[in-house]
């Protein structure tokens, strides 16, 4: 596929010369306070205020501006490689129990134990007045990276995380959007469950009714509020969908939407019950880089309390064509020229300039997702 136009790097799936280093490009991922930029819009922000209301008692030495460090990167757009991972069957007796960051951690990745079918590109925006969240389809086929940058062979994007890690799936995305990866979160399916729990639930509207065959669940039209299991469930359907997996990705960033209006309009960052509930929901579910430390993301969190949740835009890839491929089955062919235009965008901090060109590829009313 065409790339950018602002070259990121010589070699596809290495970075620039003189470029920043992404976890020094073979540090592991590890746990760590911190949530999607999605939820950072509302929880983790309304967590910074609540905590230094909590302390506000404790004597203390004037520090300055240590107590509220500047973002590192302000004045600078930055983009999160975010992925939705679900582990599989184990390959072998020993990978039962071990979690993302030990098996990153150990000698040899469990190629196939993990699944990532979502996958996102996190934009902030410069002024952290708005952010972008673009979906890649898990279809797409594209050459895909090992977790030292080299070139593999062409399969669907969700292959580099099974097959090569957490750096595979970076140099994969790096090299199909031409677009560096400050950081990389790694959300759980189960913390669409915890979160939806959390929060007492969290509405969406389905059009039509029809039934998963593949989950064994029929979904009813009209008006439902999701908590739990039903939750995990709207966010995987795929089957008994028009498009498979495109509309998959439309109930995935529908359900993101809801909850974080949810969490905005229920006064979850003003009750600290609910608060504490909603970021235990996110830390026992969430891995992300070594390199994002605790007080960066908390610095992003302050630079991004303005947000509200109309200033996130959720977007897809565009789709050229799907088709049947021998060995890999029904593939997605992006639209070249416009994923291109689409990256280039993101690169240059100009979304919103897309998206009032190509409004239509960003996400449909609530009504009109299946």
């Amino acid at each position: 596929m065409a790339r950018p136009s602002r070259a990121h790097r010589q070699v596809a799936g290495k970075r620039r010369a003189g470029g920043p280093p992404f976890h020094r490009r073979h540090r592991r991922a590890v746990v760590t306070v911190g949530t999607t930029l999605a939820l950072l819009l509302a929880v983790v922000t309304g967590y910074a205020y609540w905590l230094n209301s909590q302390l506000g008692d404790v004597d203390r030495v004037d520090t300055g501006s240590l107590l509220d460090r500047p973002d590192p990167d302000a004045g600078e757009a930055i983009n999160i490689l975010l992925l939705g991972s679900d582990a599989g069957e184990p390959q072998s007796r020993d990978q039962r129990g071990t979690s993302i960051a030990e098996d990153t951690a150990a000698a040899e990745w469990p190629s196939g134990k993990y699944r990532s079918d979502t996958i996102m590109v996190v934009h902030v925006a410069a002024d952290r007045r708005s952010v972008q969240i673009v979906s890649i389809p898990r279809d797409t086929l594209t050459m895909i990276y090992d977790e030292n940058g080299e070139p593999t062979s062409e399969q669907k994007v969700n292959a580099a995380f099974s097959e090569y890690g957490p750096n595979g799936a970076i140099t994969t995305v790096e090299a199909l959007t031409g677009l560096d990866m400050a950081h990389l979160a790694i959300i759980d399916w189960d913390g669409f469950k915890d979160l939806s729990s959390a929060v007492g639930g969290v509405p969406v509207t389905i059009p039509e009714s029809f039934r998963d065959p593949q989950q064994g669940v029929s979904w009813e039209a009209g008006e439902q509020v999701l908590e739990g299991e039903q939750a995990l469930a709207y966010v995987r359907t795929r089957y008994g969908l028009l498009r498979g997996d495109i509309d998959r990705i439309a109930r995935q960033q529908n359900f993101m939407r809801s909850l974080m209006n949810e969490m905005l309009a229920s006064g979850t960052t003003s009750n600290p019950v609910r608060l504490t509930r909603t970021l235990g929901a996110v830390t026992r579910n969430l891995t992300v880089d070594q390199d994002w430390s605790t007080a960066d993301m908390r610095a992003l969190a302050l630079a991004l309390r303005g947000t509200r949740a109309e200033d996130v835009s959720f977007l897809t890839a565009p789709v050229a064509a799907t088709e049947d491929v021998p060995g890999l089955g029904n593939v997605v062919r992006l639209d070249e020229a416009r994923s291109a235009e689409l990256f280039e965008a993101v690169a240059r901090d100009r979304v919103r300039d897309y998206i009032e060109r190509y409004p239509e590829d960003t996400l449909a009313d609530e009504d009109q997702i299946g």
